[in-house]
């Protein structure tokens, strides 16, 4: 007799970089009790010996998908997954003008049971992977944008980190009723 797969709800924490997304996704973790999926690219950028290339992102999209579905079969009924494809998808379209098919397509077809967008309300911190400092805020609006589109369910994080966690916690309590 198969073993019937477990029911795994997942929660993607997307935004612009250095929004608190790794952070939140640790604190996720650890009050769930369950496991998260780290951002693949961080990884695969600091092994790159050059500049990284549109071909580049969907590789780490590869990855992205790759470690989550292999982390969902250790996670304990919610995967928190510090991002996803929306995440490669804005960042392909705002560093190169252009998405690559492969990207949108398996975006269609991974399901979250929630997006939580993070807010740039919190101090930028210099890192040698991030770009951006003077763009979070339209890059804020191009996530948004893009969540609305896709009519999918998110619900906008900001504040401390402690009210960060908390806002989360409500909306996937809320997001796992229904």
């Amino acid at each position: 007799m198969e073993k019937a797969e477990k029911k795994i709800d997942r929660i993607a924490i997307v935004g612009p970089e250095c929004t608190g997304k790794s952070t939140l996704s640790e604190q996720l973790a650890a009050y769930y009790k369950t496991r998260y999926v780290p951002e693949f690219a961080r990884e695969y950028i600091a092994k790159l010996q050059r500049p990284y290339t549109l071909d580049d992102i969907v590789e780490i999209s590869k990855g992205q998908m790759q470690a989550e579905d292999e982390i969902a079969s250790l996670a304990n009924k919610i995967l928190i997954c510090d991002t996803n494809l929306v995440v490669t998808k804005i960042w392909a379209e705002f560093k190169y003008n252009v998405c690559p098919e492969w990207i949108k397509e398996n975006i269609k077809k991974r399901k979250y049971a929630l997006h939580l967008l993070t807010y740039t309300d919190i101090p930028w911190q210099d890192d040698p992977q991030r770009e951006h400092p003077y763009l979070r805020e339209e890059l804020f609006e191009l996530y948004h944008d893009e969540l609305t589109s896709q009519k999918v369910p998110f619900v906008i994080i900001s504040g401390s980190a402690e009210i960060r966690l908390q806002k989360s916690v409500e909306a996937i309590s809320s997001a796992l009723k229904n």
